[in-house]
Order: C-alpha cells, then sequence, then structure tokens
C-alpha cells in the first residue's frame, strides 16, 4: 500500500510561483510512476506532469510545459512540483498519484491518491 500526502497550496497573484511537495510512504518501488493531476470546479480531472521514479525521465500537459517543473528527492522518498508564472486557470485542486510503472497520463490508471491541496491565482 502507497500512502500521498501533498502539501505546499496556497494563494498566489499571477505571475507567481508556489512549489507544492507530495510525501509518499509504503512499498514505492523504482518502477513507480508519479504523477500530478488537477480539478478545477466543475471541470474534469486534467493530467499534469509525471516522472518516473528509476530515471527521473518527465512528461507535461501542454498547458504547463515550459512553467511547471516535476521532480523528486530519494531521500526524502519526495516529489515535487514547481509552478512558476502562475495564471488564473491554474487555479484548482491539486492531486499527487502513483500507478506502479505506467508511463501514461489518464488518472483512471494511477492506484494510490492524495488528498489534494488547493492552488488559488488571483488576477
Amino acid at each position: 500500500q502507497v500512502q500521498l500526502v501533498e502539501s505546499g497550496g496556497g494563494s498566489v497573484q499571477a505571475g507567481g510561483s508556489l512549489r507544492l511537495s507530495c510525501a509518499a510512504s509504503g512499498r514505492i518501488f523504482s518502477s513507480y510512476v508519479m504523477g500530478w493531476f488537477r480539478q478545477a470546479p466543475g471541470k474534469e480531472r486534467e493530467f499534469v506532469a509525471r516522472i518516473r521514479w528509476s530515471d527521473s525521465s518527465t512528461y507535461y500537459g501542454a498547458s504547463v510545459k515550459g512553467r511547471f517543473t516535476i521532480s523528486r528527492d530519494d531521500a526524502k522518498n519526495t516529489v515535487y512540483l514547481q509552478m512558476n508564472s502562475l495564471k488564473p486557470e491554474d487555479t484548482a485542486v491539486y492531486y499527487c498519484a502513483a500507478n506502479s510503472g505506467l508511463l501514461v497520463s489518464t488518472s483512471q490508471m494511477y492506484d494510490y491518491w492524495g488528498q489534494g491541496t488547493q492552488v488559488t491565482v488571483s488576477s
């Protein structure tokens, strides 16, 4: 079983930055893929970014590419999402997720989820 706990959300003005953290505990294997998703009110859950634990290979959603960076810290078993140049449309609840090794961007293919952290960007 894997437990994920997000932190780092908050309110920021447009153009600002935030860094989200996802602390993982339980049986995390090097093959695991960690993802970030977000969901705004009235909208479907959207893929943001993913990273493979073994080699840190990354992939980003089109709406955040070039502004967000996903990374991991082995020693802390933590995945980060650095968000720069934030826009009001980035406002959402951000979720950390994990699967056992699938390089996918579909939320249904992720088995473990955190509780989410709110990010609000004002104009």
